[in-house]
Order: structure tokens, then sequence, then C-alpha cells
């Protein structure tokens, strides 16, 4: 007989409720969860084809080892006996940097990938991290940084209560979205429209998202921190900024309309392509607004300037009164959080603690950019990476330049991926550990509650028991600690143990844990849950600001609704001031430099990616439900652009840039500006030794092998993959 079981949707950042159907061992169905707090009902095609992903005959379903140079099927003992044997030695001989390690994007989809990376990096005492934080987000961490004193205190556009709304780069319609937590975007603005509320889009394609709008406006891609500049520079030259009591909070406010003097409408105008009264009257609705937000996105991050836009977003809400403000952009507060400490002074944030050795790149919350991951491993001398582990990542595809990678991965002495699949990235690794399926392991998101626009917590246990010969995903990474330790053979939940050992201590010495003072073994013995992992996260339930306990969530299959975002300032800093630090040193150093971009000519074609409903990166192109119709690899072009490069729809063209070339069919349509084209990221299964049959029949072309690498934005390490120039051209 068929049952149901509730799962959370791992697939993108909305994390919607579902309710499976399942018959046996085999997932069949899946729609929304209608009772689900946060979701109500809403489901993507990604979720309903969770049936399909979780099934995918392609997944690998044991370890393989790589003997005699060919990858083949071992056990769980002999894939770690491989990694006791080979990691520990080379790191003893080489040293600690020597290893490296590449978090992928689906890390923050799952317990495991929040639960246990952090200590493999501890545990190797390697400063060579790298992760898909430098492909799309980190401008946005930097940049809260420098204002907050925390890269992860990132406020959320409140979506449900405010009266304007204005989207830079950001596509939610069809990406769900992006350090914004909010299941059914789409449902979303369209009742902000419907209750009177105004939408402006500012994106380079009329994107589905665009077509919602009340007003879309179609810059030069690239240009966002001109134009969030000039929109700041309007709202203080016509005194229209009213920060309110967020005044009291800020200091640098009296020297920022000095920093941006030169960011007049009049100046900026050409380099966004837009009117100066465009761009003046957009300040003016924005301060005008009862209530207000700014939300920009990947679209604005993956650019020469993503950490100045992203900055220049926050200083928007900020003059306008709408940070920390009901209706405005306001911090999360999620269930594993810590409990708030008092307000004030903090440590602070930097960037540029240490540098990658070969090009002197600055980390960025503890990270070195993934586009300089390849000449870290080729180029020789101390601190070479000899062994790289990469979990859920395959930056083959999503780092710039996938052919110098592919080439140095080759060359590593041992590599370790923990996979489902013999991608591109992991099919170089010396062993590969295979977790089971979603349906199979247990839920909760750590990183994604952080950024929801309603406070909330839900817990999915395992929906399906797991399959004979598998191991779960958080007991695969233990094991791989443990292996790299040289406590091969330990009991893998000695690793949670220890933490929870090591939490709970440190806890009972803070003044401010709810904690402070008890007895951390008398704590310990008061967890619940029938794994580590559920131990650990009833324990940070436990020291958490609602006094939740795991049984709580267990008891509410559901979730529990924990109430709308609420004003936090000044509880949120941790700078060394106390206070919101306006106007950084970083940022005005760097203020100059898009400054001097004002006097550049416009390049005649640049690119830029662009969202799929059903994809997420490289991670979904072989489920054939989620392949074919919009979702395909076509470079868009303008029928005007078009029609001068002697480009026709269905035909096919060369893209050239500084990393090389490709040749992509040609889609010609309006909605895309002139001087515009894209392509999506995630594409090019076209590599030999991959095992992705549905993928591979329909390959596409990897948009990031345009790129070289050099091109980066200094202050957060992230690499410009939009409005880097190209050249077309047709072919027969």
């Amino acid at each position: 007989m068929p049952r149901t079981a509730l799962r959370i949707c791992p697939l993108c950042e909305a994390t919607c409720g579902l309710t499976l159907t399942i018959e046996g061992t085999a997932v069949t169905g899946a729609r929304g969860d209608r009772d689900d707090v946060f979701s109500r009902g809403f489901i993507c095609p990604k979720g309903a084809a969770f049936g399909q992903i979780d099934a995918d005959p392609d997944r690998l379903r044991t370890p393989l080892v790589r003997r005699d140079g060919r990858l083949q099927e071992a056990t769980w003992e002999e894939a770690y006996d491989a990694i006791a044997a080979a990691v520990p030695g080379l790191v003893a001989e080489h040293g600690a940097q020597s290893a490296g390690v590449v978090l992928g994007n689906p890390n923050v989809h799952t317990m495991a990938g929040a639960l246990y990376p952090p200590l493999l990096l501890k545990t190797l005492g390697t400063r060579n991290l790298f992760t898909a934080s430098t492909l799309d987000q980190m401008p946005k961490h930097v940049s809260s940084g420098f204002l907050f004193g925390d890269p992860l205190a990132i406020p959320v556009p409140d979506l449900d209560r405010t009266d304007f709304l204005l989207l830079l780069g950001a596509n939610p319609v069809e990406s769900n979205g992006s350090l914004c937590t909010a299941p059914d975007f789409p449902g979303r603005l369209k009742a902000l429209r419907a209750r009177g509320g105004t939408l402006v889009v500012v994106d380079p394609r009329r994107t589905r998202t665009a077509a919602l709008a009340d007003r879309h406006l179609a810059p030069r891609p690239g240009s966002d921190a001109l134009l969030l500049a000039a929109l700041a520079h309007t709202l203080l030259a016509e005194k229209l900024a009213a920060p309110g009591t967020l005044e009291e909070h800020a200091e640098g406010l009296g020297e920022l309309g000095a920093a941006l003097g030169s960011f007049t409408p009049e100046a900026v105008a050409p380099a966004c392509d837009l009117t100066a009264d465009e761009i003046r009257s957009l300040a003016r609705e924005l301060a005008a607004a009862p209530t207000a937000a700014v939300y920009g996105r990947i679209g604005s991050c993956t650019v020469e300037h993503g950490t100045l836009a992203s900055w220049l977003v926050d200083v928007l809400n900020i003059l306008t009164g709408n940070l920390d403000r009901p209706g405005g952009a306001l911090f999360p507060l999620s269930a594993t959080d810590r409990t708030p400490r008092p307000a004030g002074p903090g440590r602070g944030f930097t960037v540029g603690r240490w540098h990658s050795r070969v090009s002197g790149h600055a980390e960025a919350k503890s990270e070195l950019p993934i586009a300089a991951l390849a000449e870290e491993i080729e180029t020789p001398g101390e601190g070479r990476i000899r062994t790289l582990i990469a979990i859920a990542a395959n930056p083959v595809l999503s780092a710039p330049d996938g052919d110098r990678l592919d080439r140095a991965l080759a060359g590593l002495d041992f590599m370790v991926s923990v996979d489902p699949y013999l991608n591109e990235t992991s099919r170089h690794a010396h062993v590969v550990l295979p977790p089971p399926p979603p349906a199979q392991s247990a839920h909760f998101d750590f990183a994604f509650n952080a950024f929801a626009v309603r406070n909330q917590a839900r817990y999915s246990p395992p929906a399906i028991p797991l399959e004979e010969g598998r191991l779960d995903e958080c007991e695969i990474h233990a094991r791989l600690i443990l292996a790299v330790s040289g406590l091969h053979g330990a009991p893998p939940e000695a690793v949670d143990e220890r933490v929870i050992a090591d939490t709970l201590a440190r806890a009972a010495a803070d003044a401010h844990s709810p904690l402070h003072g008890t007895d951390p073994s008398e704590q310990a013995r008061r967890l619940t849950g029938r794994t580590g992992p559920e131990r650990r996260l009833d324990m940070m339930l436990r020291l958490g600001p609602y006094e939740l306990v795991l049984d709580d969530l267990l008891e509410a299959p559901h979730g529990i609704d924990l109430g709308p975002l609420r004003p936090r300032l000044p509880e949120v800093l941790k700078t060394r001031s106390g206070r919101i630090e306006l106007l950084p040193d970083p940022i005005a150093a760097e203020l100059p430099r898009l400054r001097a971009t004002l006097a550049d000519r416009p390049t005649a074609l640049v690119l830029v990616g662009r969202r799929h409903l059903r994809s997420n990166n490289s991670w979904l192109h072989n489920i054939p439900a989620l392949t074919g119709g919009s979702n395909r690899c076509t470079l868009q072009v303008h029928p005007q652009d078009a029609a001068r490069l002697g480009l026709t729809d269905g035909g096919r063209a060369r893209v050239a840039a500084d990393g090389g070339s490709l040749e992509v069919p040609v889609e010609v349509t309006e909605a895309v500006r002139t001087g515009v084209v894209s392509l999506p990221h995630g594409w090019g299964h076209d590599r030999a030794g991959a095992r992705l049959g549905v993928a591979s029949a329909t390959p596409g072309a990897n948009v990031n092998q345009l790129l070289d690498g050099t091109r980066i934005d200094r202050l957060s390490g992230t690499a410009v993959l939009n409005a880097f120039p190209v050249e077309l051209t047709p072919l027969p």
C-alpha cells in the first residue's frame, strides 16, 4: 500500500515542504505540503521531480577506488583504507597547506554539509578552502562584514509587508530566491502588487520576474554599483535621506555624501545607458514609499564591483530608514542561531588575513578565490596543493577555465570526492564516496533558515530507510574526518560526541549562554536524538533563542512558526565600534576604481548568465523531467544585434572571450537588450569519463570556459561571471 511522508525539499533555497508518495522503497510522487507552516503547499518543477532525482539510475551506489588508473567499485572499508593510507602521509610529508578542500553549493542543502566540513578543515589544518561562495554570494558576505561586523548578518527584504521592492540582478521567479529564503517568491511578488505596492526590476534581460514588475529598467550589465551610487547620491543631494532611528546606530553618515559626490545621475547615466531622469525618479520613489526594500543578487554580485554593489544595496536601505524595519530589510533569527548577546563592540571583520600562494589573492571569510584553484595545484613549490577533498563540488563546470582545472586535477597526488555522481570533477578522484538519495537522509536547513523571510523551524527524518550497503551522509563525513586525522577505524559517533562535549563546555563557561554555569556532562546526557547529528541539532536548538528541543520539531512534522521578522539592532552588530560602519576603509579605498569606470567606453557586446526554473547550476541536468523546454543552453541575442552580425535564430555562432571560445546555438529574442547576449551557467557535460547519461545526450556548452579567471572582484575574490566582453562570429 502506498504511504506518504513529509520532506523539506533540498533542491533550492526556497526550502518548500513536500508530501511524498512512497511505494515500497520508491518515491512515486511529490506534491506541496499544504500544512507546511512556511511554504503552504507551494511546489516548483524541481520538487515535483523529487522521485526521479531520488531514483536516478546514474547515482552511484557504492564507493569507487582508483586501481591501475581506473575507478572501480569498492567496499566502504576499502575506500576509507585508501584515504587513510594516502592523505595523512601526504600532509605529514608536505605540510598542512599541501591539502585543499573544495565545497560546492549543495553542501548548504544538506545536514552533513553544514555540520562536518568545518571539522574536516580544522583536522587538516589547511587554509586552502575554496567554495562556491566566490562564484556567487561572497560580495554580500564581505559587505555585511564591513557594515555590521558579521559576514552572516545579511538582511533580507520583508516581502510580505513591504510597499516598494527594488530588485537588481535577481530573477526569483526562476531561481526561487537567493540569500532570501521565500517559498512561492512569485506569489509573494504578485501579492505585493495586489495590495497596492510597487515592484521595480533592474535587469538587462526581460526575465519572468521583470514581466511581473510595475517598471523594468534594462541598464548596461555591470553598472549596478554606479546606478546604486547615483541613487544614494540623489537621496543625499536632494535631502531625501531619512535614516530615522538608524542614525543613532550608524557612523560615517556625514562622510558618505563626499564619498559619493561624483556619482551624479548625469555622470553615471551614459555608463548605465539610462537617463538621469530615470535614475532621479527611482530615487525619489524609493524615498517616498511608506516602506521599501532594495535587494540585489547574483547579477549584481558576479561583476567587477560586486562588493560595492552589495554595500550600496544596504546603504540605500539605511538612508531610507528601511533597514531593520518591518516592510524594509530585516535580520532573520533562526532556531539554531546562538542566543543573541547584549549589544556592544565586537571583533569586527577584515579580509586579507592571509593570501593565496601564487597570485597573492586575499582571503575573505576564511576562503580563497576558487578561480585560483588550478594555479595552486599546478605551480611547483612549497605549499603546492597535492591532495584535494571535493565535497558536492563540480568546479570543472562552475569555475572559470574548466579546461585548465581539468588538467590540474589530473596531476594531483590524491583526490577524494564526496558526490552522488561521477561527474566532470569527481571523475578525477582516487576515491569517490557517494551519499544516499535525499529521501534516505534527514534534513534541517541550518543555512537557509538564517535568510528566511519568516522565522520558522522544520525537521524531516528520513522518509525511506537507508538502503542496505549504503552509509548515511553524516556517517560518510564523520568517517572521512577520522580517516584523514589518523584515527581511522574509530567509531564515527566519536566525532559528534567530541563536538557536543566541546560546545557544551564553552556554553557552560559563557556568561551569555542559557547553559552558563551548568554541568556539560549532565547537559550532554539530557540531549535526545537517535543519531549523532540529531543530538547535535538538539543541542543547537537548546542553545538557541526560542527554547526549543528536538522533540518539539518531531511533534510538529509540518514545522513550527516562530513569527514574522522583527527589528534586531543593535544586537546583530559585531563591529569594533558596536555601530553600523557606513563607510569602512576598504570600501572607501575601492570607490576611486569605480569612479574611474565612468570614463570607460562601452564594449560592443557583453555576456550575462541566466537562470532556469528547472535547474540549479549543474545539478539537475541528468533528470529527464527537468530537461528540455526553456531549460536549454542557447545564446540569446537581440534581433538588432543578430541582424548586424548576420546571426539567425536556430543557427550557430562562435562566442569568444578571454579564456577561449565556444560554438553555441543562437536564440534570437527581445528578452535581452541590445549589446547583451545571454548563455546559462552549469552546462558542458561532454567530458569523457563522466557517467551522466541524460546530461551527456544534450551537453550544452560551459560558459565559464570563456573566462581565464583573471577577472575578479578585488574585495571579495569573486569571479566575474557576468558583464564581460565577448565577440560573436556566425557559423555556417
